[in-house]
């Protein structure tokens, strides 16, 4: 369930996290969606790791160059 929410969270508001927890904690006080405060935490921490392992990728994406033939 909290997988869930969290993905579906970030497809709708891409922007609006980010790598703080604190940040992402607020901004789901701000939404209002209806959840308990262990559930709130639940979300936002997963969606801060959502968000870090999606920026890690992409910086080794970044890194990697192809190699020529």
């Amino acid at each position: 369930m909290v997988k869930r929410i969290a993905i579906e969270l970030i497809g709708k508001y891409t922007r609006s996290f980010n790598t703080d927890f604190d940040h992402n904690k607020k901004f789901l006080t701000e939404l209002n969606i209806g959840v308990s405060k262990k559930m709130r935490n639940k979300v936002a921490g997963y969606a801060t790791r959502v968000v870090r392992s999606d920026l890690m990728a992409i910086e080794v994406e970044g890194e990697v160059e192809p190699d020529s033939i």
